[in-house]
């Protein structure tokens, strides 16, 4: 009998275990719920092609660089490929999607990233990257559900190939730990972000000042 993971995924499936209490045919709600799904994944895979070689490319060659220039390179690959994946499926290519990455992405780059530090801007990135893997988590379970096969055998290779690449660079966390000067310097090197920071830094005391005195007078 096939055994089956705690996630819902056949150990030699490489997809979820078809539940026969659900749908077996595609519905028009599970349908369109797929697409909007996928047109996310546009958008998730254009910033995780973009942001983690922005993160890499200010680090320089260090080892979390490394790490994050592996998923930006899976991504590309990804982005690569989806177009015939879904639109032999009948699903959305979505150019949309991707335009709505290139907006966030140019927003963080003009406007957040100028109020990060190096250690926070990486954090932001492996958030996510971590959210793709729950974006794709739940396209396989609803591609699985409406009987697009296909579809969920190939997230369940996404996932094998991604995850690894995420926890490696979520384990070089420890090297922003290692070195804390490097960690809370500004992560985009200019004098912009230096003193956005600088005033941000100093907002921060005084709250914490107020905060004091507010406790004492209490």
């Amino acid at each position: 009998m096939q055994q089956a993971q705690s996630n819902g995924a056949a150990i030699d499936g490489g997809g979820p275990e078809k539940d026969e209490s659900g749908p077996q045919q595609e519905s028009p709600k599970g349908r369109a719920f797929l697409a909007n799904l996928v047109r996310e994944l546009f958008q998730t895979e254009h910033s995780a092609r973009t942001h983690p070689l922005v993160e890499a490319e200010r680090l320089g060659d260090v080892p979390p660089a490394h790490a994050m220039r592996a998923v930006s390179a899976h991504a590309e690959a990804v982005l690569a490929e989806l177009p015939a994946l879904l639109g032999d499926r009948g699903l959305p290519v979505s150019a949309g999607g991707s335009a709505v990455g290139e907006v966030f992405s140019a927003l963080r780059d003009r406007i957040a990233d100028h109020l990060l530090s190096a250690e926070k801007s990486y954090r932001g990135t492996l958030l996510g990257m971590r959210h793709g893997i729950d974006l794709v988590e739940l396209i396989q379970y609803v591609a699985a559900a409406e009987g697009e096969t296909i579809l969920a055998a190939w997230c369940a290779r996404w996932l094998a190939a991604r995850r690894p690449l995420v926890e490696a660079a979520a384990g070089e966390l420890a090297w922003f730990a290692a070195r804390p000067a490097r960690a809370t310097r500004a992560a985009k090197d200019s004098a912009v972000a230096h003193l956005l920071q600088g005033l941000v830094n100093g907002l921060e005391t005084a709250a914490q000042q107020l905060r004091r005195l507010a406790t004492h007078a209490g």
